[in-house]
């Protein structure tokens, strides 16, 4: 029996990874537990599907909360924590960066301490799992070489640098305390329960609406898109056979500009691309992303299998048939 803690499971990849789990990889007697303080990017309906099953629960919980966070690692003893709860919007971390401290920072060495206090009490085989994003390493060039694990953190953005701390501090308890962490860094996810505020559903929502497309400067930005299934497969695989201290970097090795999956959006939904408009580019704005998974594809066999064509058309459609669902 196993008792997977998941931080932020009422979120985007944080509900995808517990429906993934739950549908796959829950044995009986297993317990998922959703450790959630449901901020606007929140939502418990993503997981109304499994909302009554006894192999899941939820506890409201602030990780910024010291109290609360040791409460409930000493009630429920977990096994696994895989922590996915974070502030992630890039804007809205240029125009207030404070939370993203708060939470990033402060809330991952509460979790951090608040195990390391009670680790003496905790199953043999504990596990901590740290999801954290390819924005730590910094921007490419188009010519340059794919993000490697070895590679020194240049975090561009309050929320690049709020993330690359919280590595730094769980890699720290690694080595200080012999904590039994890995650290997971994950190119830009995509999929169903996505916030609107994102790229790929802000796209979709406003082509819907027939509504103008923003595209940031040329649109010629360049990011690696991973179905946000594949990721969270990814982190059982890590959970299974990935090795404690080690970084592991996941992707879906699909590059592509911005303005290309604009363009791929419209032609999915048949609309004009007149709806294109580009504003100034925000600041400090990341020319291009791109992870080498040469190291997770090795020690775990595992790689990912949405194709992007085929992914995003589908999440086209989940968007599409929400929106027919609320009208």
């Amino acid at each position: 029996m196993t008792t997977y803690m998941v931080t932020g499971g009422a979120g985007f990849i944080g509900s995808n990874f517990i429906l993934e789990m739950y549908g796959h990889y829950i044995n009986e007697g297993d317990r998922i537990i959703n450790l959630d303080c449901l901020t606007y990017a929140a939502d418990l309906r993503n997981l109304s599907s499994i909302r009554d099953e006894s192999e899941y629960w939820f506890h409201f919980c602030d990780i910024r909360n010291l109290a609360a966070v040791n409460q409930a690692i000493q009630y429920y003893s977990p096994d696994r924590i895989i922590h996915f709860a974070a502030e992630s919007h890039v804007d809205n971390s240029i125009t207030g960066p404070k939370v993203f401290i708060d939470t990033n920072i402060v809330g991952t060495w509460n979790l951090l301490e608040a195990t390391r206090i009670w680790r003496d009490r905790l199953p043999e085989d504990f596990l901590f799992v740290h999801v954290s994003t390819d924005e730590v390493y910094g921007s490419l060039k188009e010519d340059e070489p794919r993000f490697h694990e070895e590679l020194p953190l240049k975090p561009n953005s309050p929320y690049a640098a709020s993330k690359a701390s919280s590595d730094m501090l769980v890699r720290s308890y690694v080595q200080t305390y012999d904590f039994p962490a890995i650290i997971t860094r994950c190119s830009n996810n995509y999929g169903p329960h996505q916030m609107s505020e994102k790229f790929i559903p802000l796209m979709i929502t406003n082509a819907l609406q027939d509504k103008e497309l923003p595209v940031y400067g040329t649109g010629k930005n360049i990011r690696d898109w991973i179905h946000v299934r594949d990721h969270a497969r990814a982190i059982q695989a890590v959970m299974t056979k990935g090795r404690i201290g080690q970084i592991y970097n996941i992707g879906g090795s699909w590059e592509l500009a911005n303005i290309e999956i604009v363009e791929e959006i419209l032609d999915i939904l048949d609309k004009p691309t007149s709806l294109i408009k580009y504003v100034e580019d925000r600041p400090g704005h990341d020319w291009r992303y791109a992870m080498d998974t040469t190291k997770i594809c090795a020690e775990t066999d595992w790689e990912p299998i949405v194709g992007f064509e085929r992914g995003l058309y589908i999440t086209v459609q989940w968007y599409k048939a929400m929106r027919e669902l609320c009208e």
